[in-house]
């Protein structure tokens, strides 16, 4: 077990091999003003609702480093990268924060083993091939099976990325005798038309939870922000700034933290430019706090990671008489550990310090990643015992901060000492705990060994694992395993999603196997998923240039490409009458838009 104490300051000596390359910072900040001086006028705030012996870690790998001992973790000294080897860019350290979009994208546990096979025996219907809406209602009439909530939910999970299975299996599910959908189930629903485009569907369930005249609504401040989010992942802000405008419609009083889950939803898909903009074109309607600020230097920080916008917004807050505190220095020092500049990770951590700021368990996190990736690994660990001497308990992304680097720089026996201290503390590794390891394995062995070390450790593969080693596998030209790991998924109960398709049908691409490549592709095109312009290209060129050589048809001709493109473009863009015609596709009549400020209007 690596334990690494020191009563030194553990910067005492890393300050002194870091080179002081200072940074010039751009001043000028033009403010965006509001450009219409009426502002809609929230009342009062409303709160939101919420709603063993470890086996040890023995796969084989194939180590770029020979050290095995604890010792050798002190030693600081420089391995050589295996980039080629990296599935990708991630080398940020881990996040530790979920967003409840309503669909829990993890597996549940079900104690109740009846329960259990009904949802085995549901998904086997629902993942028969050929089957369609029509066939799987059938089949789910003739299943018996006891509907309860818990499978309800269990099932929306299961198929997820399959929106009408989903959906068929839910309407189904709604008109069995003795039960009725509860918000939950309404809310998995929603995420999951949400997330696949299908709004006006998801709209209309948001009605039907209305009940009208029959009964009370389930509504909730929580459904509509399901769907803000799902808006604002595709980058649609100004149907996300109406939803959240339709609070009004609903009877939901709306204050400053309604308007901070906006901002929120906005930064965590990338959309910080436009949530900076509405911050301050609504500052006399939402006072400008320290939590709204904190909110976009995080999204600067995190998401964007730009270290010139972020030390702007700093600014801007000194400027306004805001003081920074631990989430403000959280997510700068982050900003500066995933941009790699170590020499300003450490000068804000002291600077915390001298302003008798507690460091919390998110700063002591990006300190660690920064010096881990810096190879201080020493200092890294050393921080580890500090965090302790404080009163700050490690978690597994304490320790992920250190693995991840460690696996970057071929370190994997170290790592793996990391790994087993983990479980020692009786921690949970985490999905980013795995993918480290996942990236640097050298055979298909090792890959299938660390699979079933997961599941034995109660870490289900997600979509990105899946996708991860998909890629791999035809990175190493074994399509074998690649349709072995495709059919995993849905064993495990994972739906085949967008990029899980494009990934397969760029490998088979790759690989020569262009057939099958076409025949995934109109898989994927019949499931509803939109098409992605670079496959439909490369595809397109192929069937052109066969048909020049071969002077024959083929199944998947180029104007059927072309066309099928088209017409679901022309279908996506709503005609005038559909826009004005209905509550269900347009919650509100008033839009905003950025040109006007996204400012809020009076009643």
């Amino acid at each position: 077990m690596i334990r690494i104490r020191s009563n030194l300051p553990v910067f005492s000596v890393v300050l002194s091999r870091i080179t002081h390359n200072s940074l010039a910072v751009n001043h000028c900040h033009m403010v965006e003003e509001p450009l219409m001086s009426a502002a809609f006028n929230f009342y009062n705030l409303f709160m939101s609702q919420t709603f063993f012996a470890p086996p040890k870690f023995g796969f084989s790998v194939r180590p770029s480093s020979t050290s095995s001992s604890a010792r050798n973790l002190l030693v600081s000294t420089g391995a050589p990268s295996h980039d080629a080897l990296s599935d990708d860019n991630d080398d940020d350290e881990e996040e530790d924060d979920d967003v409840d979009d309503g669909n829990d994208n993890k597996k549940l546990h079900i104690k109740d083993d009846a329960i259990a096979q009904d949802v085995k025996k549901i998904l086997d219907i629902m993942h028969e091939v050929g089957s369609g809406p029509s066939e799987i209602k059938h089949k789910l009439e003739h299943c018996s099976v006891v509907i309860s909530s818990e499978l309800v939910v269990e099932v929306l999970s299961r198929t997820r990325n399959d929106w009408e299975a989903a959906f068929t299996f839910f309407l189904w599910a709604g008109k069995q005798p003795g039960y009725a959908h509860s918000v939950r189930e309404y809310h998995s629903m929603i995420s999951i038309l949400a997330k696949m485009r299908k709004f006006d569907t998801a709209w209309t369930l948001i009605e039907e939870m209305r009940g009208g005249r029959s009964g009370p609504s389930l509504v909730t401040p929580q459904t509509l922000l399901i769907m803000i989010r799902r808006y604002c992942a595709i980058h649609d802000v100004a149907r996300a700034i109406n939803t959240f405008y339709a609070y009004k419609r609903f009877n939901f009083q709306v204050g400053l933290e309604e308007f901070q889950s906006l901002l929120s939803a906005l930064c965590r898909y990338k959309n910080v430019e436009d949530a900076e903009h509405l911050l301050f074109c609504n500052k006399n309607v939402f006072p400008l706090d320290i939590k709204s600020f904190n909110i976009i230097l995080n999204g600067w920080c995190n998401l964007i990671v730009s270290v010139r916008q972020a030390e702007r917004i700093w600014q801007e807050m000194s400027k306004r008489g805001i003081r920074h505190d631990v989430v403000s220095y959280a997510s700068i020092i982050s900003c500066y550990s995933k941009s790699s500049r170590l020499y300003k990770v450490l000068r804000m951590f002291d600077e915390m310090k001298k302003k008798k700021i507690t460091p919390d368990r998110k700063v002591y996190n990006a300190v660690i990643y920064a010096l881990a990736k810096g190879r201080l690994v020493k200092e890294a660990a050393n921080l580890i015992g500090t965090m302790e001497d404080n009163n700050v308990t490690p978690d597994v992304v304490t320790y992920n901060s250190l693995i991840k680097p460690l696996c970057k720089t071929g370190k994997v026996d170290e790592a793996k000492q990391l790994f087993d201290e983990i479980l020692e503390r009786r921690l949970s590794p985490t999905i980013q705990t795995f993918h480290a390891f996942f990236r640097i394995l050298m055979t298909k062995e090792e890959v299938f060994e660390l699979l079933d070390k997961m599941k034995e450790l109660g870490c289900h593969p997600t979509i990105e694992t899946y996708i991860m080693l998909i890629r791999k596998f035809c990175r190493w030209r074994q399509l074998d395993d690649v349709f072995k790991i495709w059919d995993a998924m849905r064993e495990d109960g994972i739906s085949h999603d967008r990029s899980s398709y494009i990934v397969l049908i760029h490998g088979l691409f790759l690989n020569g196997k262009l057939d099958e490549a076409c025949r995934y592709y109109a898989d994927m095109q019949e499931k509803g998923f939109l098409p992605e312009p670079k496959t439909e290209e490369m595809l397109q060129a192929w069937v052109s240039g066969k048909q020049a050589a071969e002077g024959q048809e083929t199944d998947l001709e180029p104007k059927q490409l072309e066309n099928d493109s088209l017409k679901k473009k022309v279908k996506a863009i709503p005609s005038k009458f559909d826009r004005e015609k209905a509550f269900l596709r347009q919650p509100e009549t008033r839009r905003v838009t950025r040109e006007r400020g996204f400012s809020f209007w009076e009643q």
